[in-house]
């Protein structure tokens, strides 16, 4: 090994040690010590009783019982939506099916937090729905009410992960086999359910994880809708009222990060030892079947019907941030922009320092997801892929457990020369948002390097170009779509973030767009300028995936343009 060779290799070893230290200080160490308090008396010996007191609370028992029926029927209920929309888009010819699917996303754009109230104006027990069916039926259906509006909220805004895994299985599938399984006599739901279904499992499986992962661990939806009796609302207040010192708390965030990790490890498990693959991909060889005029009038009136309640947030928090007065009425009484004004003239710093910590921690996933995506596929650095097990395991821990993690581990550590607490400073806000978005940025990144050969790392290397410079003007380039990809993921998730926002913001001039949302929400008076925030955070983020999705395109385009000339 040349000298050359030798200092790579170091420098190769110093950025893997110091991902790790980074990922050490504020994912592991923060999640462990959680763990830690949960399982330590006060002499500091390992114990249980903790877990005895947590289930000998019957409010705690409830609220266990409560967070897993409600994150398990969010899946059924997303998979209700989904399922149609996919397969509907995917396998027949369809007039709108791209327009459906975009609008189908939409959901992911908008904190829940912030639907949540909307639906309550639409669908609540004095909502325009409930009035509709009072005056036409004598009628109400208890929509909002309780874990059934927790529920409700849950399934439209989480859906999209479910839609989008699956339409990407359906289009992998082989046609060619489902025209044997059609030849053969299997028509209709029998088609479905013995040979498309099982072929896409994987996708159905990697959406409905996340479905459960998100909504067991959502604290803002609850909150909103004063329903507490559930485990993200009890750590949050016992943390916040009791104190840090309490154990139930700690109990209640290691409960949310086993049952999390459990439900990766379990959707791991249904599809290990099972084999998916086709002989080829469907894409653009798929032929997609004709519906008939029955069959097309009702696919469009579900689809239809599927899409008004999922646009129905969106509809409802623009009237809410328009109305003058709405309150025991189908449509607002009357309309103004006060509300808008009041954002832009009290609350310009919310948006501020959202621009601010979400730009920050997207540049920080995506340094970090390239450095680990080339030290995993490029380099033989020993522990490289502890690097990538550290970073995707953020994705299993809930953004309160993270946040309490921080509070207790950084207690009592000051800034040098000053007596300000390290947890009161903003950038703490920005790293748990780093921190939680690395695993997309991660992906991203991973994906983008995969496809870059490298023969043509190899070939400027023959031309005289070192490491580092092949790495800038040829790997860094031709990454760049997945890079921008990963930036913008990490962005748009990290503005609706309120878990870990809740918990580390302690004054006001620090407050992102999502606490101050919050904030305005908890008064009725204040709902009008916290939709007109809503909306305003909305824009940011579909302005944001609009330019990153025009990007991307015109560079696959560049690059399909300068393989043709080659």
């Amino acid at each position: 090994m040349n000298k050359k060779a030798r200092q790579y290799t170091v420098v190769q070893a110093l950025a893997a040690m110091s991902i790790a230290l980074f990922l050490l200080t504020f994912l592991l160490v923060p999640v462990l010590n959680v763990v830690y308090i949960a399982v330590a008396d006060g002499n500091g010996s390992l114990t249980l009783s903790h877990f005895g007191a947590f289930f000998g609370i019957s409010l705690m028992q409830e609220s266990f019982w409560n967070s897993l029926i409600v994150a398990l029927a969010s899946v059924f209920f997303a998979s209700i939506i989904a399922l149609p929309l996919a397969y509907l888009t995917i396998r027949f010819e369809f007039r709108g099916a791209l327009l459906i699917q975009t609008l189908g996303v939409l959901p992911l754009i908008m904190p829940p937090f912030v639907g949540a109230v909307a639906m309550q104006l639409i669908f609540g027990r004095s909502g325009s729905v409930n009035l509709l069916l009072n005056d036409w039926f004598g009628i109400a259906i208890p929509m909002m009410e309780g874990l059934t509006g927790v529920i409700f909220v849950e399934s439209l805004h989480y859906f999209p992960f479910i839609l989008l895994n699956l339409t990407v299985a359906l289009n992998n599938i082989d046609s060619a086999m489902e025209e044997s399984a059609q030849n053969l006599g299997a028509h209709g739901l029998r088609l479905f359910r013995r040979i498309v279904f099982p072929l896409a499992m994987p996708g159905y499986i990697a959406g409905a994880s996340l479905v459960f992962i998100k909504v067991f661990d959502d604290l803002g939806t609850p909150l909103v809708l004063n329903v507490t009796n559930m485990l993200a609302p009890q750590a949050y207040l016992r943390i916040t009222s009791v104190g840090l010192e309490d154990p139930i708390g700690y109990v209640i965030s290691v409960i949310m990060v086993a049952f999390s990790l459990s439900a990766l490890w379990l959707s791991a498990r249904v599809l290990k030892g099972k084999d998916y693959s086709t002989t080829q991909r469907g894409g653009s060889s798929l032929m997609r079947r004709r519906l008939t005029l029955v069959q097309s009038l009702l696919a469009y009136g579900w689809i239809g019907l599927l899409l008004l309640l999922v646009l129905s947030p969106h509809i409802g928090i623009v009237l809410l941030s328009l109305a003058k007065v709405w309150s025991f009425s189908i449509l607002p009484d009357a309309f103004t922009l006060d509300h808008y004004r009041t954002v832009l003239v009290d609350s310009p710093r919310m948006i501020v320092n959202t621009l601010l910590y979400c730009g920050l921690a997207a540049l920080l996933d995506v340094v970090l997801g390239t450095a680990i995506a080339y030290l995993i596929l490029r380099t033989r650095v020993p522990g490289r892929q502890a690097l990538d097990f550290m970073a995707s395991a953020a994705l299993a821990i809930p953004g309160i457990v993270l946040a309490i993690g921080y509070l207790r581990t950084f207690k009592g550590i000051t800034l040098p020369g000053t007596n300000d607490p390290v947890t009161t400073l903003w950038i703490m806000i920005a790293i748990a948002y780093a921190i939680r978005r690395l695993p997309y940025a991660l992906r991203s990144c991973m994906a983008a390097l995969q496809q870059v050969s490298v023969s043509l790392e190899e070939a400027a290397e023959n031309l005289g170009a070192t490491k580092a410079r092949t790495i800038r003007r040829i790997v860094i380039p031709l990454m760049a779509g997945g890079i921008l990809a990963g930036f913008v993921t990490s962005f748009i998730t990290a503005a609706v973030e309120l878990s870990a926002t809740i918990m580390l913001t302690t004054t006001q001039s620090d407050a992102p767009m999502s606490y101050g949302i919050y904030l305005y929400m908890q008064s009725i008076a204040g709902r009008g300028p916290g939709a007109a925030l809503g909306v305003l955070a909305v824009i940011i983020v579909a302005v944001g995936t609009y330019f990153s999705h025009r990007i991307i395109s015109s560079r696959a385009s560049q690059t399909g343009i300068h393989a043709k000339l080659e």
